[in-house]
């Protein structure tokens, strides 16, 4: 196994000593700061956030407005018409969840993507306005803001009404995400109006103006969440919804709260996680995958040795037969969380892995021994007293459904495909969920968003978060196994190349350079069946205290960012 000691030396390593030595890292060094960090998916949002932390700000201020300016300076992901999740854990030791998720509108019912023949029309549930669910972003950050933030209203969303109203110019990074889109803007007049430049593509440089947008804003700045569900911009999003064969209505907008939930809470290796509980996936997932994991020496077997992956691989096919069989809205199915967090079950689930064969997922299946009975985008942020703040927030695609309700400025959400469309067949991102993920009026739809963080001792010590449809869950889970079991650093573990099995389809996507090519011939004998890579998540991590759990700090510095390069965009800064 020469090669995989080989690779391990070449991703690993401390900071101090890469310092001292002036060798060439694997990864850049970690982001470093003294009082405080944040860390998203744009540089302008990054910025927003660290000048609110420096005025005085707690996390959860900086939370709001980073929320808000993404709403600006990241249309394909940051929101006002979508929705999302927000772990916190106060510098107090209180744990808690927000879930402004969007929900079915209430003239939704379980068939409504089916044609006569009870076939799934095509593209009915992605796109256009029959696609959008209630939107929860406004609500939720006003929330959070009035229960836990220290600053006013006007204070935090004036960042993002600047950007808005003066126009920000595209980066590289920034233009590129309107290719995923371009055709289907440009059928959208209000929307290309907003995004294109006369028509075309925006290319770097190009100065993005958003009038409309600001004027929401402005709204939501002078009357709190009723700027949005209410008056003159809830009467565009109805007018906009009609006129598009959509079912939302002010009905909707009017009964639309946001939940605070206690989260979903777990234990590996000495370390306490804290993520999202139903209606999203993720916590659980996570759990239950280190649960499994937790009883194989990890560390010992080496990073991505043949045995480790085969191991976890077998994990997450497991835990996802388990996510897309009985999650869902706890106001409308009764999740068996208590088992499905169960270190019992997990041991039982481990007994059923072979250790030297890969599981066939069409044998692993609800009712069958043990299991009886991307586009998105996150951020994280720690305050000098100890607040960390995990957001996930969406419009599910890139742009959503991929309109613009006329005068608004606000793209909306094309959630509704995260229900269960019809049993058996896969959504956007491959997942094949069941009857608990059915569509129903009022109902969220499952989610994989999984802000998470990592404590010990009742101190946060690990903040992280991606974007990733299905994807989500895995990637954290590897971002947490690479520090804690490989003992990385939290830029490396970032950068690692991943892996992601969700069950169906029987494959298990592979990142470039994720495997050497004796551990892929391994795993092929085993059973294994290895897909090329999906497109990279973003993940956005950072480690309180030290670069690496148990190492060193580098001067006076608390906080250790990590941005993901895997996409040419984002920043994490500190002060």
């Amino acid at each position: 196994m020469k090669s995989h000691f080989l690779f391990r030396l070449a991703l690993l390593g401390s900071v101090s000593a890469l310092c001292a030595a002036g060798v060439q890292a694997a990864s850049v060094a970690p982001v470093a700061a003294e009082h405080g960090m944040v860390v998203t998916a744009q540089h302008l949002a990054t910025q927003v956030g660290v000048d609110v932390l420096k005025k005085g700000g707690n996390a959860i201020d900086a939370a709001v407005a980073v929320g808000y300016a993404l709403a600006v300076v990241y249309p394909a992901a940051g929101n006002l018409g979508g929705g999302g999740f927000m772990t916190l854990q106060l510098a107090d030791g209180r744990k808690t969840f927000l879930d402004f998720r969007e929900k079915a509108p209430l003239g939704a019912s379980a068939n409504m993507y089916l044609d006569a023949s009870g076939n799934v029309v095509k593209g009915l549930s992605t796109k256009g306005y029959l696609a959008v669910a209630v939107p929860g972003s406004v609500a939720g950050f006003e929330m959070a803001r009035a229960k836990y933030g220290t600053l006013p209203r006007a204070t935090l969303m004036a960042p993002a009404i600047k950007l808005a109203e003066r126009g920000f110019v595209l980066q590289q990074g920034d233009a590129d995400f309107f290719q995923t889109a371009v055709a289907d803007l440009r059928a959208d007049a209000p929307s290309a109006t907003i995004f294109l430049n006369k028509g075309e593509l925006p290319i770097a440089g190009h100065k993005l103006v958003q009038k409309d947008l600001a004027k929401t804003l402005k709204l939501i700045s002078s009357k709190g969440a009723d700027g949005f569900y209410k008056g003159p911009v809830a009467k565009a999003l109805v007018a906009a919804s009609v006129a598009g064969k959509g079912l939302l209505t002010q009905a909707d907008l009017d009964q639309y709260a946001v939940r605070e939930l206690a989260p979903v809470e777990c234990d590996y290796r000495g370390y306490h996680v804290v993520s999202a509980p139903p209606p999203s996936s993720g916590g659980v997932v996570i759990c239950e995958v280190l649960n499994i994991v937790e009883g194989y020496p990890l560390k010992d077997l080496g990073f991505r040795s043949a045995q480790s992956v085969h191991y976890l691989i077998e994990a997450m096919r497991h835990a996802y037969v388990d996510r897309n069989s009985y999650l869902g809205d706890p106001d409308f199915v009764k999740n068996p969380l208590e088992r499905l967090l169960d270190k019992g079950y997990a041991a039982k689930i481990r007994a059923a892995i072979d250790p030297a064969k890969a599981g066939v997922s069409k044998d692993i299946k609800p009712g069958v021994e043990p299991h009886e009975g991307m586009n998105t985008t996150h951020y994280s942020i720690v305050d000098k007293d100890g607040n960390a703040v995990a957001v996930t927030y969406t419009l599910n695609d890139w742009f959503g459904a991929r309109v613009t309700a006329a005068g608004t400025g606000v793209l909306l959400n094309n959630e509704m495909d995260d229900f269960t469309i019809k049993i058996g067949v896969p959504n956007m991102y491959g997942l094949v969920q069941g009857e608990a993920n059915a569509i129903a009026p009022g109902k969220r739809p499952l989610s994989s968003m999984s802000p998470t963080i990592v404590s010990q001792n009742g101190k946060p010590v690990m903040v992280v978060g991606t974007p990733g449809g299905s994807r989500i869950i895995t990637a954290v889970t590897h971002t947490i196994l690479n520090v804690i079991d490989y003992g990385m650093n939290v830029q490396e573990a970032i950068d690692a190349p991943r892996f992601h099995q969700q069950w169906l389809p029987d494959l298990t996507n592979v990142d470039t350079f994720g495997l050497s090519p004796d551990s892929r011939k391994m795993l092929v004998e085993m059973g294994h069946k290895l897909g090329a890579p999906q497109p990279g998540s973003h993940l956005a991590a950072i480690l309180v205290g030290a670069p690496s759990l148990g190492g060193k700090p580098v001067a006076n510095n608390r906080f250790y960012g990590a941005n993901d390069p895997r996409r040419n965009t984002g920043l994490a800064l500190g002060y």
